[in-house]
């Protein structure tokens, strides 16, 4: 009975789940069981596949210890070694100043992995991926920087929780508080802009590629670092003039950069940050690359809106970085650099669709993404002002 006058709470209707749910319901209960994991394992039709989960979860729990080799072969130069043909492990461990037994320990790890390779007389060589590490050293310095990663990776739950700050990461990347101008170390800029300008190498000739410039007049590239992707476009597009705006110090290093490589007439660089006030107007094109993942979505939406203030009708908008969701390197997106901009303190992946959103949301349209050679590393969305 309902008392007159008396109001009534009326919860949501209870939801009955759908046969796509009751069938995963019904599957994991199965896969969970140790008796259908022992029957899978022996099953013909099912063998393969238990196998392969079974190899992909230890692949999962031994991946630091993966990452570890590979951490020691570039410690250890073992690439560089290998670079001029096949040694004998006694050579390489004599080499590397390891005990014969350790240096084999090493030389079997990284030939499982596929760097190196063992060949039927017994000596090592290097294998496909040793020899792409050696022709992008660049990479080999993600790898011994990620040393600071996996410390604050120690205990991931603690930095879930927000216990684990400060990090290190936090404190190598000086912007990483949502873009102070506070001094920052000379020596703290010149490690973490050289690590962005060696990185940046890898993939400013892939976003080229696929951003039209054709008829552009001016391309400021915001958050540009020491101008390792302005040098390239400098290259590219001979007529096209160039600035690039960054945090003063890191400027002041990327104007020194840019005029040993005899591009200092051609490239203005700017010290300050999107924070500090309007940005520059007189570019046609602006420039973000690897930027808007580094940033909250306040600071993310206030330099979308300072870019769209920038530039004049017609003008374009350029995103390149790794997305969130992307096919076939999901893990990349949501998993390695979801956890890295934690650790940082600053930012998250983004997919294309939010991106997307951000860009209408400060103004932009004619939004489109243009398809680059590795999407893995950055792929490209353009904007219309």
């Amino acid at each position: 009975m309902v008392t007159p006058g008396a109001t009534t709470e009326v919860g949501p209707a209870p939801r009955h789940p759908g046969w796509r749910e009751r069938w995963l319901a019904l599957r994991n209960r199965l896969v969970a069981s140790p008796g259908f994991q022992r029957w899978a394992a022996g099953f013909p039709f099912t063998r393969r596949i238990a196998r392969r989960n079974t190899r992909a979860l230890f692949d999962l729990c031994a991946g630091f210890v993966y990452a570890q080799v590979l951490f020691a072969c570039v410690r250890f130069d073992l690439f560089g070694l290998l670079r001029d043909g096949p040694l004998s492990p006694e050579t390489i461990a004599r080499r590397l100043g390891l005990p014969p037994d350790r240096g084999l320990t090493l030389l079997r790890a990284a030939a499982s992995l596929n760097l190196i390779r063992r060949l039927p007389d017994g000596r090592f060589a290097l294998a496909d991926l040793g020899a792409a590490l050696i022709g992008n050293p660049s990479i080999a310095l993600m790898i011994e920087h990620h040393a600071m990663l996996y410390a604050d990776l120690a205990d991931p739950v603690a930095l879930l929780r927000g216990e684990a700050e400060p990090t290190r990461l936090a404190s190598y990347w000086p912007y990483a508080d949502g873009g102070s101008t506070a001094p920052v170390d000379p020596e703290s800029v010149a490690a973490y802009s050289g690590l962005m300008a060696a990185s940046q190498a890898l993939i400013a000739a892939d976003v080229l590629d696929a951003l039209p410039l054709a008829g552009r007049t001016c391309l400021m590239d915001v958050g540009g670092g020491e101008g390792v992707f302005l040098a390239h476009a400098a290259r590219r597009h001979p007529d096209l003039a160039l600035r690039l705006l960054d945090l003063p110090p890191v400027a002041e290093r990327a104007g020194t950069r840019l005029a040993a490589e005899g591009l200092g007439d051609r490239v203005c660089c700017l010290g300050q940050t999107f924070l500090d006030g309007p940005l520059p107007p007189g570019a046609d094109v602006i420039t973000l690359v690897r930027v808007v993942h580094d940033h909250d979505d306040a600071s993310a939406m206030a330099l979308l809106r300072a870019a769209h203030a920038a530039l004049p009708p017609g003008g374009l908008l350029a995103i390149a970085e790794p997305f969130a969701g992307t096919a076939g390197a999901e893990p990349v997106g949501d998993a390695y650099l979801g956890f890295y901009l934690l650790a940082m303190g600053s930012g998250r992946p983004r997919s294309a669709r939010e991106l997307s959103e951000l860009l209408v949301q400060a103004g932009f349209s004619g939004i489109r993404e243009r398809q680059t050679r590795r999407p893995l590393l950055a792929r490209l969305l353009t904007a219309g002002r």
